[in-house]
């Protein structure tokens, strides 16, 4: 193939690492069935996502329609459907499904998820852990 030509151009030009862009949800309130605790299968409680994703940015910075850059409103479905899937134990393990869900759109390069629990104790605003993943392959 003619390295000059528009195919080539085109096939280089994909191959080019694109952008990012941060995309972030702050403090969904949830209500789920989390924890180890005889009371927390019985009874649902207050999970409080937040997400961080580093996503590719292909966005021309023109076109203002939404079908051109990463929809937040994916990664609140992809939160909401991971609490609303039935009990975790472990907020671990519920963090560990929102951020799969998320890097299962090609896009999502990282992902930075935390999950809290603000009822649990009073003596504090909340309990929870935070975790990283990423695409290996951009």
């Amino acid at each position: 193939m003619d390295p000059w030509s528009d195919e080539a151009l085109i096939e280089a030009e994909r191959r080019l690492p694109s952008g990012s862009r941060r995309v972030f949800v702050r403090g969904l309130e949830l209500i789920g069935s989390v924890g180890v605790y005889e009371h927390e299968h019985r009874y649902e409680q207050r999970v409080v996502v937040s997400l961080d994703l580093e996503v590719r940015d292909d966005y021309d910075g023109i076109s203002d329609e939404i079908s051109q850059v990463y929809d937040y409103d994916l990664a609140i479905r992809a939160a909401k459907d991971a609490v609303a899937s039935g009990h975790f134990n472990l907020i671990e393990t519920l963090a560990e499904r929102i951020a799969s869900a998320c890097l299962a759109d090609r896009r999502v390069r990282r992902v930075r998820v935390r999950v809290e629990k603000p009822d649990v104790l009073p003596s504090c605003a909340a309990v929870g852990i935070e975790i990283e993943r990423h695409r290996s392959v951009y």
